[in-house]
């Protein structure tokens, strides 16, 4: 039903898309025969496997990457889709709205997007009151944090530590993204100096809070490898729970589309191979001693298994989501369990 429904989909702006689907999906949650619908749409049905990872209880593997629902509007709905943990995000401390429009992309002959959205949200405050209303059971929810835009490097760590002590109490874990291409300077958070501060300063928050959440760190698939290791010594070094890889890339290599060449960052098919060789890398880093979530490219089932075959424990989706539609959480779910 999604290929016949895909045209029409895509023949609204990306961003306007976008809303549509996620108010329907908010919609869809509210009921219980809405989500029931949603399972049904999604192909799902073989019982979860659970499988323990940073000390949480995932229903199953598969997870919905930060940045679909940056505000936490559709948990109802897109549990129903079946996702095991949904990270939503990322959050900054205070609202914003981020770049200037248009800034998603569609790169239709590619399966690929471009996006150079800057952290748009409704800030912290929005992110507790709703994390505070009842939540769908049975699935991990994660908060992606970041940076202002407006907060200089050098005072970053505190609105990060302001982060983690606002919703360390209501998230099941945090991932901590210094690796976004589309807010300036951000990047350079993930080079030895600015990342063990950071990182030292995160342990200090987390430290003052009632119970140990688990915090992620979500690094760029355009690290050089021996950058990508320094980081991962970094974060294991720091007493972190784990690494997500990849978040979108700002290489170019081979596409056809006509708006290949705009700025932000890329995900999608393309972004498969780098992504999964940071998993690959980091995978033999960690040898075993954090987990790793991996993210980018998983556009079905051979995706993701190869993911998992790399050292992935869980795995994300986002572009594949809006390229393949429910199904591809089926599609996903049936392989890996």
């Amino acid at each position: 039903m999604y290929a016949r429904l895909r045209p029409l989909i895509f023949r609204a702006e990306a961003e306007r898309a976008h809303t549509i689907t996620l108010r329907l999906l908010e919609l869809a949650g509210a009921f219980s025969w809405g989500r029931g619908l949603l399972r049904q749409a999604s192909g799902d049905r073989a019982p979860n496997a659970p499988v323990e990872v940073f000390g949480l209880t995932f229903p199953n593997r598969l997870g919905l990457a930060a940045g679909y629902d940056k505000d936490g509007r559709a948990l109802w709905g897109l549990a129903g889709l079946g996702f095991g943990h949904i990270e939503i995000g990322t959050i900054t401390p205070r609202p914003q709205e981020g770049n200037a429009r248009p800034r998603i992309f569609r790169l239709v002959e590619d399966e690929a997007l471009i996006n150079r959205m800057g952290f748009p949200n409704k800030g912290v405050k929005a992110a507790q009151a709703r994390l505070a209303r009842k939540r769908p059971s049975g699935v991990v929810i994660g908060v992606n944090i970041g940076k202002g835009l407006d907060t200089p490097l050098e005072a970053a760590g505190r609105d990060y530590a302001e982060l983690i002590l606002a919703l360390g109490p209501l998230a099941d874990y945090l991932a901590v993204n210094v690796s976004s291409p589309n807010t300036p300077g951000l990047r350079e958070m993930q080079g030895r100096r600015r990342l063990e501060a950071l990182l030292a300063e995160l342990g200090v928050a987390r430290a003052s809070l009632s119970r140990r959440i688990p915090v992620l760190v979500k690094l760029a698939p355009d690290l050089s490898s021996a950058d990508l290791a320094e980081a991962v010594e970094i974060i294991e070094a720091a007493g972190m729970d784990g690494v997500i890889a990849a978040n979108t890339t700002l290489a170019r290599d081979e596409l056809h589309s006509p708006s290949g060449s705009e700025a932000g960052g890329l995900s999608g098919r393309p972004l498969f191979a780098r992504a999964l060789e940071a998993v690959e890398q980091t995978a033999h880093a960690v040898r075993g001693r954090l987990p790793i979530v991996a993210a980018g490219g998983i556009m079905g089932a051979r995706e993701a298994q190869a993911m998992r075959n790399a050292g992935a424990a869980l795995v994300q989706v986002y572009t594949g989501l809006v390229y393949r539609g429910p199904g591809l959480v089926g599609e996903i779910l049936g392989a890996l369990r």
